[in-house]
């Protein structure tokens, strides 16, 4: 028996998931390329997803330095 793949996803906000690689990715989630086993996966997620801040905050902090 083969262990479950799973793949990352990211939303519009740069958020960062795992999801079954076998079943459709849900709305608004789009596949990064890395698939992989959960620990994997999640490894990945811990690595490259360093600034839990959602993008639209930091837009937001971002347009208000610049005044």
């Amino acid at each position: 028996m083969s262990e479950i793949q799973y793949t990352v996803v990211v939303n519009h906000e740069d958020q960062h998931s795992v999801w079954f690689a076998d079943r459709p990715v849900p709305a608004g989630w789009t596949e990064i390329g890395f698939t992989g086993t959960k620990e994997a996966c999640l490894a990945h997620v811990e690595e490259v997803w360093t600034d839990l801040t959602p993008r639209s905050v930091r837009e937001r902090l971002t347009a208000g330095e610049a005044r």
